[in-house]
């Protein structure tokens, strides 16, 4: 267990203070990490990576990069699908506790070790929060998806619904830490509501995915706002 992290602090971590911290704490939560998900989320994170690679939409063959891969959730639901899934992540741990069996690279998604237009899609599994540049991570997916390519990217959400957002903010803000905690690592998941601070609104998500290629790109959501996704074609 830690106690000493920098998203213990009032204020979250920055710039490389950010990448060593979050590549830390994924290394330490990587053992039980599928299993806290199942329970937090009650297995919807289950359908909501499902409803991602349907949106690819992309015929069977086709290459996908899975970029912050974790455990490999991602590559197994692509492999399903027909996809041939390459895994990347930041966090060795994760890498070694990957059950898909994709191939796997630790690396940084920014500066992927990819020719240009070399994968027909990309997905990317609740980590865009964690990354330290957003743009420049849009940035890197119009470089290395190819012309009529296919991306999905999932992560947490807010709820508009004042009701749900309250409930949603009470149990990811308290209950979710707890459960942390007692089967995890309590730091780690005392960052997780605390970094959808990191997030920008939706329009201007879809905007920057429009400024880096992805002139489509649109966004919608799951489970009254507490997962979404933003779908794209590489123009």
């Amino acid at each position: 267990m830690t106690s000493d992290r920098a998203w213990d602090t009032p204020d979250l971590p920055t710039g490389g203070e950010k990448v060593t911290a979050v590549r830390s704490m994924f290394d330490a939560i990587a053992p039980r990490y599928d299993m806290v998900n199942r329970i937090m989320t009650f297995r919807l994170d289950v359908r909501w990576r499902k409803k991602a690679v349907a949106e690819l939409r992309l015929p069977s063959g086709s290459r996908v990069i899975d970029l912050a891969s974790g455990t490999g959730d991602l590559c197994i639901d692509l492999r399903r699908a027909g996809l041939h899934p390459l895994s990347f992540d930041l966090s060795f741990g994760m890498l070694a506790a990957d059950r898909s069996h994709a191939p796997r690279s630790q690396a940084d998604v920014l500066r992927l070790p990819l020719a240009g237009a070399s994968v027909d899609g990309a997905t990317c599994g609740f980590a865009l929060r964690n990354l330290v540049d957003l743009p420049a991570f849009f940035d890197e997916l119009a470089r290395v998806v190819r012309q009529g390519g296919r991306i999905a990217l999932l992560d947490v959400g807010v709820p508009r619904n004042r009701l749900v957002r309250f409930g949603h903010g009470f149990y990811f803000g308290k209950v979710v830490p707890r459960i942390g905690g007692l089967l995890s690592d309590g730091a780690a998941y005392r960052y997780l509501p605390k970094s959808v601070a990191y997030l920008p609104e939706a329009d201007v998500m879809v905007e920057q995915l429009k400024s880096a290629g992805f002139s489509d790109a649109q966004h919608r959501t799951f489970s009254g706002g507490i997962t979404q996704l933003l779908t794209a074609t590489r123009d």
